[in-house]
């Protein structure tokens, strides 16, 4: 699509809470900070693509503050903390306040998060962070205690219609309904997946188009399910369906099968949730998706 001059997930991310959309309870609270022109520590988690950055971001930029944003998927280590994060909290600033935002923390080794904990402790008087993850269970508890926790519910199916709708509108595109349902469908609850997809796909008199081929249906899971569900699982049947489904983000399986755990591991449903949980975070530093994936699922079969 050449014609589009940047990624439409940073060109229409949300910059008033207005446009923001759904967690309604959670705009009401960052209204009263904006209003306030001063927040807690507090920490946002909750599923990929959800809008939890787009929140902290919204902050920073309707408060009078300085802010530095780091990334902590790339910036992981304890020399992050001790550099970067120390280092623009101890500075002296014109401004009321400074904030730091700490994206995707439950990345952060335990002794960065350790190291952070002293940080926030020593400069609360002039600095406020923010934390941002999809595993709040990876943030350690004296982190998780000196923060206010906000649950980042995904919005609505019909919700995200309603704003992909916007976006194409904007950039004078049209597409079909059943199509759009598909890529919803596909990637929910992560609206920068569904952005990503339609912004790739062709266009056709000002039209998107989908390859179809490229969308993974849903039954493989259902497949996946019944195989989880025999009184011998087996294990290679279970790996040709994942194989011949050309499956490339695993995420929703692990959720499809988080959410159908009664029905293969009755009575066991917690440590079904335990070795998902396990998986889907080491699943973001393996470079083969699928092995990662069917490491799960022999630990599956196995109970």
């Amino acid at each position: 699509m050449s014609k589009k001059h940047s990624l439409w997930v940073e060109k229409y991310r949300p910059t008033t809470l207005k446009n923001y959309v759904g967690n309604e309870s959670i705009k009401k609270s960052i209204s009263n900070y904006i209003e306030q022109n001063d927040i807690q520590n507090l920490i946002f988690y909750g599923p990929a693509g959800t809008g939890k950055t787009t929140l902290a971001k919204l902050i920073v930029k309707n408060i009078d503050c300085d802010y530095l944003y780091i990334n902590a998927s790339d910036e992981r280590g304890i020399e992050t903390i001790r550099d970067k994060v120390s280092g623009f909290a101890s500075t002296m600033s014109f401004k009321p306040l400074k904030v730091i935002i700490l994206d995707e923390a439950d990345f952060l080794t335990i002794q960065a998060q350790a190291s952070l904990r002293n940080i926030i402790e020593t400069f609360s008087r002039t600095t406020r962070f923010i934390l941002t993850c999809n595993y709040i269970e990876r943030v350690i508890d004296p982190l998780q205690s000196r923060c206010q926790t906000l649950k980042v519910i995904p919005p609505s199916k019909q919700d995200i219609v309603y704003h992909i709708i916007d976006i194409l509108t904007a950039e004078n595109l049209g597409m079909g309904a059943d199509e759009l349902k598909l890529v919803i469908n596909q990637h929910y609850p992560d609206i920068r997946k569904v952005l990503n997809t339609l912004q790739v796909s062709n266009v056709e008199d000002d039209t998107i188009i989908i390859d179809k081929t490229t969308l993974v249906s849903s039954s493989y899971m259902r497949k996946v399910l019944k195989e989880l569900s025999d009184d011998k699982p087996r294990f290679n049947d279970i790996r040709q369906i994942i194989a011949d489904a050309n499956v490339q983000d695993f995420e929703e399986l692990y959720r499809y099968l988080y959410d159908h755990a009664h029905i293969f591991a009755l009575g066991k449903e917690g440590t079904v949730a335990y070795y998902i949980n396990e998986y889907t975070y080491q699943s973001n530093f393996r470079i083969d998706k699928e092995i990662n994936c069917m490491a799960l699922i022999s630990q599956l079969i196995k109970l």
